[in-house]
């Protein structure tokens, strides 16, 4: 499907984070939108992030996905700088150009070029949830990365309608077939949610948050109180796809989703955040790290949940007197100095100083929404704010960062039940003046900009901070 000519290698794969970090600004942000109620397609959406345009912080492009029920959630691109990195897929011909939408309740997944008109994408491929499950045995995919011998495409569920286990399908960087299972050994994995890797030392990482019967209708509260999400980070052997080490965070540290490995293709550590702990409401994150020959997780940040008043909480919480920060989402920036952490339930976006991981420094913070705040956003300083800062994406220079309000369909219901809306936001901060967050008061689409569809995940136009790993110091 690529056009490239011969030996022709994508600006846009970086050797290293400094050159991503060098590299022209994105122009457009793709974020993905869904309809709820599944009776309207869900969307790809463009949105001019270029503040010399007219047209800056507006919706500028749109397309409708072929089919109803989707709920398109994470996506991502066909390739990125891990290229530098593929056995036997050299970087001639290949670029950063398909997006690939999974849709985590259809288990249809939708393929777009964004050439030759990136405000228009169209749709050149569908892989339709039979295939998943014939050829892979999953369902119910999740998160993407291009990685170094396909496409991995992480799945809460099993084929069939077997709940689980979970795991990783492999897809052709050129064709998009699904062409197998991931994993040659499992060993005591079973709930899945996201995968990733440190590619130079033949190590993936993954993570647990529950098969499809324990999420698809929500937080069930029976299940969360007995701790049975997942509470676990998995070690593999990258080339090989064998399990080799389990790391049990504790199971009171329930839902351990996002892993941010750091971007420096030698380190060793990673992060990961975790939604809630069963013992007190509060959220925290993680590190991970290798040490005397295994790896290791330790907790390096607590967030305390927020008691308020059970008038002012959603039925869901009304028993423990408290907002639970649930952390939903984390991002490291491209040149691993800041974490950005988003607390949907409170509605604050924390910024960190990891420059010493193992010892996180708070360093920024911004309130918008949350579940009893409703912080308004200053375009709109007299309007509460639904939602919270949910999917966080942060530029490759580390000086924007994009917030989406939308966790997951039951979710939204469930913690906002008077309706989560529709909005994307941005904020600006100075790595050189160490760090600190404002609101951009100027770029805000929302409401109808999104035509009555949930935001819930943006991607940059030539990569951002989760979307590529790096080959070279």
């Amino acid at each position: 499907m690529s056009s490239a000519t011969e030996h022709d290698v994508d600006p846009t794969f970086y050797r290293s984070p400094g050159d991503a970090i060098a590299a022209p600004a994105e122009r457009l942000a793709y974020v993905v939108a869904f309809d709820r109620t599944a009776e309207r397609p869900d969307a790809l959406t463009v949105v001019d992030t270029d503040p010399e345009s007219a047209t800056c912080g507006e919706v500028v492009g749109w397309v409708d996905l072929p089919t109803r029920g989707d709920e398109l959630h994470h996506f991502g691109w066909n390739a990125c700088s891990s290229a530098f990195a593929h056995a036997g897929h050299h970087t001639d011909g290949l670029q950063r150009r398909y997006l690939l939408l999974p849709g985590l309740r259809s288990s249809n997944l939708h393929v777009y070029d964004t050439h030759p008109d990136p405000r228009q994408p169209r749709l050149v491929r569908t892989v339709a949830a039979d295939e998943l499950a014939a050829k892979a045995g999953y369902s119910r995919p999740h998160t993407l990365h291009c990685g170094p011998d396909g496409i991995y495409l992480s799945c809460l569920g099993g084929a069939d309608g077997r709940d689980g286990p979970g795991g990783i399908a492999v897809l052709d960087h050129d064709t998009f077939d699904v062409v197998r299972a991931w994993e040659t050994d499992r060993g005591p994995q079973h709930l899945a949610y996201d995968a990733w890797w440190h590619l130079n030392q033949n190590t993936l990482i993954t993570s647990e948050w529950g098969t499809p019967s324990m999420v698809e209708s929500g937080v069930i509260p029976d299940l969360l109180l007995r701790n049975e999400y997942g509470h676990a980070l998995h070690f593999w052997d990258l080339a090989e796809g064998r399990h080799r080490q389990r790391v049990d965070l504790g199971a009171q540290h329930q839902m351990v989703l996002e892993l941010r490995p750091s971007h420096d293709p030698n380190a060793t550590w990673g992060f990961v955040g975790v939604v809630v702990s069963t013992e007190d409401l509060s959220a925290s994150v993680w590190r991970w790290f290798r040490a005397e020959g295994e790896w290791r997780a330790e907790k390096v940040i607590t967030i305390p949940a927020e008691p308020a008043s059970a008038d002012q909480l959603p039925p869901a919480l009304q028993p423990f007197g408290a907002v639970p920060p649930l952390v939903t989402d984390i991002n490291l920036s491209v040149d691993d100095r800041f974490l950005y952490v988003s607390c949907w339930g409170t509605g604050e976006l924390k910024q960190y100083d990891v420059s010493d991981p193992a010892h996180p420094r708070e360093t920024g913070s911004v309130r918008l929404g949350g579940i009893t705040g409703r912080i308004p956003h200053p375009a709109l300083p007299n309007e509460p704010l639904s939602g919270g800062p949910q999917m966080v994406e942060v530029s490759r220079d580390g000086r924007r960062v994009y917030l989406t309000n939308s966790l997951y369909g039951a979710w939204d219901d469930q913690f906002y039940p008077d309706g989560v809306g529709a909005w994307l936001a941005k904020l600006d901060t100075d790595p050189d003046a160490g760090g600190g967050l404002t609101v951009d008061e100027r770029f805000f689409p929302h409401g109808e900009q999104f035509r009555g569809l949930r935001a819930h995940q943006v991607r940059l136009e030539g990569g951002d901070a989760s979307s590529d790993s790096y080959c070279y110091p």
